[in-house]
């Protein structure tokens, strides 16, 4: 239910989160594995060890290697060599196992996020969802939080590497010669800068991409749920150019942030390319002066390339992890978002509803300065049928959304039984009221599930009755799977009619005291509506009930009919007092009146 109060927006665009917090709620997630974490580490520093020990053999085999003909001893060749070779395939396997196991640990960490995220959702005020695109929810559920998986699986691995292979390479390196890691003391610090410089102008660039991705598929969603409506006006190719140019912000986004940070890898390579050629300079010039084996120089060489690979690898993945920052902020502002709030310790319950209820004095705006209800009275005693009209935009939805405790009121009280309802527990409120809505929803799963999800163990008779009363039992037994037939797609396989009356065998079925029909027969023609009427009249006996309604010859029969005007209760009384009174009530009524007359010339 679209329950208004201003355009669509997003809090995912507020100023960023700093990193170190991002880390920090992020690592609250991972701690839950802190055993698959230390074995992650264990089984990172063991193959990157062994992995280490490769090029001070191939040292030890050069070194076996001496000028002259008959000058090689290969017994100790092979020896090294055969060692490499175990140490090798030891740690590759070592590091099959620890990329498995971060790729079961992310997707650990990304279950327990979803469904944080999704019990959020729950938790949130309708408010939220008014105001937020459902494309851009779920770009939030889905791709920034595949975003952040993959950056757990992936990129976890190479920088847990990196920094084993790192620390162990320069260890090597200093036992070898001391005098060349001091060409490192140049050209690591130039990378880390370089590297620090464009991480921090990249990550406001993915940011941005994610903002402009929730757009688009914010975007799509709204156009492919009203594709019949866009076809039915042949606007297809206004709302192509709409998609296009939110398309083209998103690719333009992508792009941005992509050639920025693939920069990065290569000018961090070049870096580490320079200080190779200068190792093999001073290396060279050291093993002309009798300082350094040739053996120890090949050895050294090995060492700085596996010290300068993995800084070269982080500033390639460096894009990654912006890309999943920018995607942990996303998902976090929207854990962020204040839930409903809770019941006050003291709530009281809601039992045994007589169903007296009364708006006293209210007032409500969905923005503030922009009042939709002013200094609103009305009182629907037990068992009445109170039914709210007025022309469009005049508040009769937002007093069901009132009643329901979706929204606050501003000012004034509602009453429940003599109880003002914010002292009351929420679900019990809610549970007191069945509700027919003009937007149907309903779920994937069988008839009889979306029959009886709101209240469990129904007898097979007593849903076979509602449905009857409902006149939808004849068309759910002509199906071939009748009450377990599945519906898909919110019910797109059956007609608008079928769903709402669905709907109102499911309200049937709730049987609770109060009842809100909200232009429950706008989607039925009219031989259907007067069918339905001395169903509904049935289901109204004895509950207080609040409908809405457009159609004046539905609610002709109501106790009370309130007429709304600029937000406040213009006239209230029965039809045919309102008809005598000859107010607004009157006129709409005449004017429906004239057009039926009007239609009735054409049958």
């Amino acid at each position: 239910m679209k329950t208004g109060g201003g355009p669509v927006s997003t809090s995912f665009e507020r100023p960023s989160i700093k990193v170190t917090v991002i880390l920090g709620r992020l690592w609250k997630y991972l701690k839950k594995f802190k055993w698959m974490l230390l074995l992650a580490v264990a089984l990172s520093i063991a193959g990157n060890l062994l992995a280490l020990v490769g090029p001070k053999l191939s040292g030890h085999a050069v070194d076996a290697i001496h000028p002259g003909p008959g000058g090689v001893d290969f017994q100790s060749v092979f020896f090294y060599a055969g060692w490499m070779v175990v140490f090798y395939i030891v740690s590759a396997v070592l590091s099959y196992l620890l990329a498995a196991l971060l790729v079961n640990l992310g997707s650990r960490v990304v279950y327990e996020m979803r469904r944080d995220v999704y019990e959020h959702l729950m938790r949130l005020p309708v408010r939220f969802f008014d105001s937020h695109a459902a494309g851009e929810i779920l770009s939030v559920l889905s791709y920034d939080i595949d975003t952040v998986q993959a950056s757990l699986s992936n990129d976890l691995v190479q920088m847990l590497a990196s920094v084993i292979t790192v620390l162990g390479s320069l260890w090597m390196m200093l036992t070898i010669s001391p005098p060349l890691v001091l060409i490192f003391a140049v050209t690591i610090p130039c990378s880390i800068l370089f590297t620090r410089y464009r991480s921090i102008k990249v990550r406001p660039l993915y940011r941005q991409r994610s903002i402009n991705l929730g757009k688009l598929n914010g975007y799509t969603e709204e156009m492919t749920g009203g594709l019949r409506t866009i076809k039915a006006y042949h606007r297809q190719e206004y709302f192509a150019a709409g998609f296009e140019k939110k398309n083209a912000e998103a690719c333009e986004a992508n792009y941005q942030a992509d050639s920025f940070s693939s920069a990065t890898g290569p000018s961090v390579g070049f870096i580490n390319n320079v200080s190779l050629a200068l190792i093999s300079l001073f290396g060279a010039l050291l093993y002309m002066s009798g300082s350094i084996s040739l053996g120890s120089v090949s050895s050294f060489v090995l060492y700085s390339r596996k010290f300068s690979g993995p800084i070269n690898e982080f500033s390639n993945i460096i894009s990654e992890l912006q890309s999943a920052l920018a995607a942990a902020e996303r998902v976090l502002r929207l854990l962020d978002e204040p839930e409903e709030e809770s019941d006050p310790a003291d709530a009281l319950p809601l039992t045994e509803v007589q169903g007296n209820v009364e708006l006293r004095d209210v007032s409500f705006g969905y923005q503030p300065g922009v009042p939709v209800l002013q200094h609103y009275n009305l009182t629907a005693k037990p068992g009445q049928v109170v039914a709210i009209v007025g022309p469009t935009g005049a508040g009769k939805t937002t007093i069901i959304n009132l009643l329901m405790r979706f929204y606050d009121v501003d000012s004034g009280v509602i009453f429940v039984d003599g109880c003002d309802i914010r002292r009351i527990r929420r679900g019990d409120l809610r549970r007191a009221f069945s509700m027919v809505l003009q937007d149907t929803w309903l779920f994937t799963g069988t008839i009889r599930e979306n029959l009886t999800y709101g209240k469990e163990n129904l007898s097979e008779g007593e849903v076979i009755a509602a449905t009857k009363a409902a006149k939808i039992h004849d068309f759910i037994i002509s199906l071939p799977a009748g009450y377990d037939t599945i519906l898909k797609e919110g019910g797109s396989s059956i007609s608008k009619g079928q769903k709402q009356l669905l709907t109102i065998a499911r309200a049937m079925l709730l049987d609770a005291p109060m009842l809100i029909l909200d232009e429950a027969t706008s989607n039925v023609d009219t031989q259907t509506e007067r069918v339905i009427q001395a169903a509904m009249l049935s289901l109204m006996k004895g509950r207080t009930s609040f409908v809405i309604a457009h159609r004046l010859s539905t609610i002709q029969n109501a106790d009370v009919i309130a007429v709304l005007r600029n937000g406040c209760v213009a006239e209230c009384g029965t039809h045919e007092e309102l008809i005598q009174a000859g107010g607004y009530y009157a006129e709409l009524y005449q004017a429906q009146f004239d057009t039926a007359e009007q239609y009735s010339d054409f049958e």
